[in-house]
């Protein structure tokens, strides 16, 4: 209000400024007295008009703001009481709900425990829809038990009813063999509709290979490795299966196991672990099994002809006891201890081409297992200075190492093996041919005896 006032005050001070600047300019105009005092008046009796016109404006904006106070004033005590009022309807809604809850909780008794085992029951039953492979073929099934597990009041009727029908559907599916259509998510990118066969809760098969549920992406994907060929084949056998009884490999972990295939290395990842030494190793294994096939083929060949010679003995041939024949047609008159010098100088001069490349095989047979070893001793050599490097807080360093070390003996030994019998062969082979050569020169000198008697 005194705001207002001073306004008004401003205004007026403002308007008699106004009138004596006006009056100034009439005064001179005035050229003489008369005129003067005849503007004077004029003027006083314009300012007196002027001046109870501005009062009559102030009584009346006075009066309008006034009114304009006393409605304020009046709005302000309403919103108080309106306040007040508010208040005490919230102490008592306050009170009323505490009342409320407690005669609630008289209410419900035990069924605030059923519902808590409801809560759990609905929670466990999700996690195990929603990891089960039976969700692969019927989607969704956990969305109606969601609401259920999160409410805060107590379930009613057709709740209960959704999840018994939950918990049956997956009893029922986990001993049942089913086959539908769904989409496969592929390892290369894309997806393609195929028909899938659901072994109960375990496992899903489709053109003969392993299929995994991926329940955070909802998707079916192909394993990234398959097991071994003869658990695809029972695989393969079962799926083509219309009616009858067919054996299948399951996996009781629901995919667990063979989700651990996809970190399990293969043989030829194996194998090159072993690195210099095991290729070491493989060269000396190829070389000693190429100079066996090679020995094997030329004495079978040697054995052949000597076999055959047997039967001829009257015209020597080109082969070992052919030439020793030869010998003795060519010293049939001499003496006995003569011959017998001749044809054991004739075995000599055949022997080493017969026991030829035997026993590089068994140095090679020998030389397998100590690379073996001096491949473990170089990956225990690196293993300790990963330790020393890096201490022995994670195993995955040293696992490189180590492996190489196992690796390059299992190769060592698995190259001897073979190699060490194909030198038994071999060695057996030769030794039969050299027998039947001395076998055949004794009964020359023996026979060459009696006619010398």
């Amino acid at each position: 209000m005194k705001q207002v006032v001073k306004q008004l005050v401003s205004a007026a001070a403002g308007l008699s400024l106004v009138a004596g600047f006006a009056f100034s300019a009439s005064a001179q105009d005035a050229t003489s007295l008369d005129d003067l005092l005849r503007i004077v008046q004029e003027n006083r009796a314009s300012a007196q008009q002027i001046d109870q016109e501005r009062e009559r404006r102030f009584m009346d904006e006075r009066a309008d703001r006034q009114q304009m106070l006393s409605q304020a004033e009046a709005e302000m005590q309403e919103e108080e009481e309106r306040g007040q009022r508010l208040q005490e309807e919230f102490a008592q809604n306050e009170i009323d709900i505490a009342n409320k809850e407690t005669e609630l909780d008289n209410m419900v008794g035990t069924l605030g425990e059923i519902f808590g085992v409801i809560r759990g029951a609905a929670s466990d039953t999700i996690g195990r829809i929603s990891t089960s492979v039976v969700s692969a073929e019927y989607r969704g099934r956990e969305d109606v038990l969601e609401s259920l597990a999160e409410a805060q009041e107590l379930p009613n009727i057709s709740e209960l009813e959704d999840l018994w029908i939950a918990l049956l559907t997956e009893m029922r599916e986990s001993g049942r063999v089913s086959r539908f259509e769904g989409e496969v998510t592929l390892l290369e990118g894309g997806t393609e509709t195929r028909e899938i066969v659901r072994v109960g809760a375990f496992n899903l098969i489709s053109d003969g290979e392993y299929l995994l549920y991926n329940e955070d992406l909802e998707q079916i994907q192909p394993l990234g490795r398959q097991p071994d060929g003869y658990i695809l084949d029972a695989a393969s056998d079962f799926e083509n299966t219309s009616e009858g009884y067919a054996g299948v490999y399951l996996d009781p972990a629901r995919g667990g196991i063979l989700s651990l295939l996809t970190q399990k290395a293969t043989l030829s990842e194996r194998y090159h672990e072993g690195d210099t030494v095991g290729y070491a190793i493989t060269v000396v294994l190829i070389v000693g099994l190429l100079i066996a096939i090679y020995k094997l083929v030329t004495l079978t060949m040697a054995g052949a002809q000597i076999r055959s010679q047997l039967k001829n003995p009257q015209n020597p041939g080109n082969n070992p006891l052919g030439r020793i024949l030869t010998v003795y047609n060519d010293n049939k008159n001499v003496d006995v201890e003569t011959l017998e010098l001749k044809l054991d100088e004739a075995i000599l001069r055949e022997t080493p081409k017969i026991d030829s490349g035997v026993g590089i095989i068994k140095v090679l047979a020998a030389i397998s297992p100590l690379m073996g070893l001096l491949g473990t001793v170089i990956g225990m050599i690196g293993t300790f200075q990963s330790i020393t490097l890096f201490g022995t807080g994670d195993p995955r360093i040293m696992a490189g190492d180590i492996s190489m070390a196992l690796v390059t003996t299992a190769l060592g030994l698995i190259a001897a093996l073979p190699l060490i019998v194909v030198h038994s062969i071999v060695a057996g082979r030769a030794k039969s041919i050299v027998q039947i050569l001395d076998e055949q020169a004794a009964g020359i000198i023996a026979s060459h005896a009696e006619k010398g008697e």
